[in-house]
């Protein structure tokens, strides 16, 4: 299960600047919104952006990944 993330912080992930991946997010802005994501929202619910990692080649560091107790 992935987290709520920061635009921000996918930005810096995908090694672009913030105003360069709001533009990118503005192109998507049905398929956002159909995952419950306003433009302004400052954060990504887990489903956008396991969405957004998948169509921009987003890899994820583990540390976004919660820990289940069990494993840790």
């Amino acid at each position: 299960m992935i987290r709520t993330m920061y635009k921000s912080e996918l930005a810096k992930l995908a090694g672009v600047s913030p105003s360069t991946f709001r533009r990118y997010l503005n192109t998507r802005r049905e398929i956002l919104a159909s995952f419950g994501v306003t433009p302004r929202a400052q954060t990504l619910n887990p489903k956008a952006v396991r969405y957004v990692c998948n169509d921009y080649c987003i890899d994820l560091p583990e540390e976004t990944w919660p820990k289940h107790e069990k494993f840790v």
